[in-house]
């Protein structure tokens, strides 16, 4: 594979803004020396200044050169001109130094004009500072500053967007990523790029592929597992049954099914996650009445939760029995079972688990809070992660399955899933799903 180039991002945001000032600096310079030269020739036209000389040089001649100095300086105040008259021979033709000073000096807001008058004399003039009719000093540090101004905030606007548009893109496929979509990547013409962006997009697109790999190898490897152990499991049920039936010890034989029930159960929780992340969103959906569903969840764990020593109590707001939800029936008692089931698990006897159910803002939340030890904040966001346990707080003989399938089945149907620490320290899961207003 050929090695691109790499333009350092650091040389290009260094070389715009000089690039800028360069600019700034040679378009403000010509601008000025255009508009001196216009000043120039405009004095050089000017109505009278001839005539001016020529009644100079008749004075200077008649052998009185203050009289004429006197009157070149008092007509220059009129005109808002310096004037001067000086003879071609003085200097070798040269004008006086600081004259020339003056017309070679790039930087100088005025430049002399120079008037051939005849009779071998020069009229030399230049504007007066802030004399009315004639280019203030200020107006040309105005234009110096302002093109300075343009030039220097369209390097800065040019390496903002060459910074911010690529790095917004890649934060945006990466919370798209984090919601799901592992199909997107930063976009080519941005990985293309020579320099760290184009680096890190393809760093980043490569480790997104990475990551999605093994995500979709775990997915399918769970998968395979779950569906090649169903069968030696229901095989090993039967064996197990036929030496109960043949006079095994009755006690080994329960401990042993009880282990095969085990199994069974997280193999079927595996393929319940697998089967409800594949589907996404693209389940069956028809009207669901929450509550029926929640009493049906009641009454299907009313043994287990008289076992356990533990009072269920269940609190519904007015409204909310007759209000539907768009999903899978089936899957909805799943998620609530298993977040019921969870929180039977870690009450202690005589301790109660709460059920709320109640509708707000076209939503319908479910809280179920536990009065067991709770499980500290910290661990709290990854308590929907497949496979995780809180066993320093919470102990169990769970798999961490439970609330990944019903954070699953919850997202499933555009709903939201939530753990915190209830009012007695214990968990507390609610869930909100959108109501469903149909005919």
């Amino acid at each position: 594979m050929k090695r691109r180039t790499i333009f350092p991002l650091f040389w290009r945001i260094f070389l715009s803004i000089w690039l800028a000032m360069v600019v700034t600096v040679v378009v403000s310079n010509l601008a000025t020396r255009v508009l001196l030269d216009r000043e120039r020739e405009a004095i050089e036209r000017q109505v009278g200044l001839r005539d001016l000389a020529a009644e100079a040089i008749e004075i200077r001649e008649s052998g009185d050169r203050s009289e004429a100095w006197r009157f070149l300086r008092s007509e220059g105040e009129r005109l808002e001109l310096y004037l001067v008259l000086i003879e071609q021979d003085e200097n070798d033709g040269k004008l006086p130094s600081f004259i020339r000073d003056r017309m070679n000096s790039g930087w100088y807001p005025q430049k002399p004009a120079v008037l051939e008058v005849g009779d071998g004399y020069r009229l030399v003039a230049w504007p007066r500072i802030n004399g009315a009719g004639w280019l203030d000093p200020k107006f040309f540090r105005a234009i110096e500053l302002g093109l300075a101004l343009i030039m220097i905030s369209l390097a800065c606007w040019w390496i903002a967007r060459l910074v911010s548009r690529p790095l917004r893109h890649m934060e945006t496929t990466a919370q798209a990523i984090a919601r799901g979509d592992n199909s997107l990547r930063v976009s080519d013409r941005i990985a293309k790029r020579r320099d760290e962006v184009g680096q890190l997009a393809t760093a980043f697109n490569a480790m997104t592929e990475q990551l999605c790999s093994l995500l979709e190898r775990q997915k399918h490897l769970l998968r395979d597992i779950s569906h090649d152990l169903r069968t030696p499991l229901a095989r090993q049920r039967i064996a197990i049954e036929l030496a109960s039936e043949a006079g095994a010890d009755e006690e080994l034989m329960a401990s042993i099914l009880r282990q095969n029930e085990r199994l069974e159960t997280m193999t079927g929780q595996i393929l319940t996650l697998y089967r409800v992340t594949e589907a996404g969103g693209d389940i069956e959906r028809e009207p669901v009445k929450p509550v029926k569903v929640i009493n049906r969840v009641l009454q299907d764990a009313a043994d287990y939760a008289e076992h356990q020593g533990v009072d269920c109590k269940l609190v519904a707001s007015p409204g909310s029995a007759g209000t539907s939800v768009l999903g899978d029936e089936g899957l909805l008692q799943r998620a609530i079972d298993n977040i019921l089931q969870n929180a039977l698990d870690h009450t202690p006897p005589g301790k109660a688990v709460n059920l709320a159910v109640s509708v707000s803002g076209g939503w319908l939340g479910l809280a179920i809070e536990d009065e067991g030890p709770g499980v500290p904040e910290e661990l709290l966001p990854h308590l929907f992660e497949p496979f995780f346990r809180a066993d320093k707080s919470r102990g169990g003989t769970g798999w961490g399955l439970g609330l990944a399938i019903a954070r699953d089945i919850v997202s499933a149907h555009d709903g939201e899933i939530t753990a915190a620490v209830g009012e007695t320290g214990g968990l507390k899961v609610t869930v909100r799903l959108p109501v469903f207003i149909g005919g």
